[in-house]
């Protein structure tokens, strides 16, 4: 039977880790959720553990009904974002929600009236989400694919959430897709004969990294991706804090010859990453690394074998995108991290993304090279 909803902020660190435990049960039967590592949700969310902090603030709510805790949300405010160009999305005024769960549309709304008011409190006009918690982590709710698993850095959501959200007054304003590709098979012939039109340009070098000159590699991929998207819808440039939090978590799933970095007369302009997807491994551990599950996680960061691939990041300097060098970089990157995924790796398939709805250029990028859409996120917004 329904009882009251009450909607409580959370406050401490015990509410932290109830926090984290909510979509345990909400997904206990979903096939497709992958559980995350709970120290790795609780570092999101505690300021201590995750630079996003430096430049931003978030509100943390948990919902109860009946003595139980029955969903959460985040509301929060990115002071970069407030400081991008408005047709980017954000902007002046802009707040955020994100780490939406619930058990019933009557919480869900009570949850997202919650994040409106505290946003609307703190002097936001527009509010944007699902963003958890930083635009570079997972943005967008699942609308398209829920019939197979997130890979590593994407979300999962249960198919009646979107209906839920639109009838909150919520509207859409943004697509992400993802595209998967079978790595087992070569690409068609005239991406073949692009990549060997570049391979004869002697101008021309794709690289792989040297993980053991990671943090200068990083600054390289760095500054190339603060290029190639700050005109991109969302773009919120990565701070230092950031990038050593990234660094930290990303670095045991970095592996040389899975990124590549493209020069042009020496110089470098476009980068692509590719990670083992490490969700593969975390799925069985339920959130926790105790009391073997950090065992078989070191054991398979020493030399991964896994069906999927993802491409998280590429980018091109601004001065060569749409130009048929970018494309022919692109593919050529594409191709050399094809060949080492599915034989150095295992992979049959990777996946692409996210690609925003109006990046024609990647759209077309994945399209040459017969990948297909396989999840499709969106992001919402509602003005206050």
């Amino acid at each position: 039977m329904a009882g009251t909803i009450t909607i409580r902020k959370v406050e401490t660190k015990r509410d932290r880790k109830v926090f984290v435990d909510v979509p345990f049960g909400l997904y206990r039967d979903d096939p497709h959720w992958v559980p995350p590592l709970k120290t790795e949700a609780l570092g999101l969310i505690t300021p201590e553990k995750n630079g996003w902090f430096s430049h931003a603030k978030a509100q943390l709510f948990l919902a109860e009904e009946n003595g139980r805790v029955v969903g959460r949300i985040s509301a929060h405010i990115d002071t970069l974002a407030l400081t991008m160009p408005a047709e980017q999305g954000f902007g002046p005024g802009v707040g955020q929600w994100g780490l939406m769960e619930a058990e019933s549309e009557p919480v869900f709304q009570a949850l997202l009236a919650a994040a409106e008011d505290w946003l609307r409190a703190q002097g936001m006009a527009r509010m944007l989400g699902p963003i958890s918690m930083s635009i570079w982590e997972e943005p967008g709710l699942l609308v398209e694919g829920y019939d197979h698993a997130p890979t590593i850095m994407m979300g999962h959501a249960r198919p009646e959430y979107r209906d839920w959200v639109e009838r909150s007054g919520q509207v859409p304003v943004k697509r992400l897709m993802t595209y998967e590709v079978d790595v087992t098979r070569q690409f068609p012939p005239i991406v073949q004969r692009i990549i060997k039109s570049g391979e004869k340009n002697p101008r021309i070098v794709i690289r792989e990294v040297d993980k053991s000159r990671f943090e200068d590699e990083a600054a390289i991929i760095l500054a190339i991706l603060n290029d190639a998207w700050s005109s991109n819808w969302g773009f919120v440039p990565l701070t230092p804090p950031e990038i050593k939090d990234v660094g930290v978590k990303l670095k045991p799933i970095v592996f040389n010859d899975l990124i590549r970095i493209a020069e042009v007369d020496g110089k470098p302009v476009a980068f692509m990453i590719t990670l083992p997807d490490l969700n593969e491994a975390i799925k069985p551990l339920r959130g926790s690394l105790l009391p073997f599950g950090w065992a078989k996680l070191l054991l398979w960061l020493r030399k991964p074998k896994v069906k999927t691939v993802r491409v998280p990041l590429m980018g091109v300097v601004r001065e060569l995108q749409s130009s048929r060098m970018a494309s022919q970089l692109a593919f050529m990157m594409i191709e050399y991290i094809r060949r080492s995924a599915s034989q150095d790796y295992g992979a049959t398939r990777a996946e692409i993304g996210w690609i925003l709805d109006d990046n024609q250029g990647m759209r077309s990028i994945a399209e040459t090279i017969e990948s297909r859409m396989n999840k499709v996120y969106q992001v919402y917004e509602k003005t206050l």
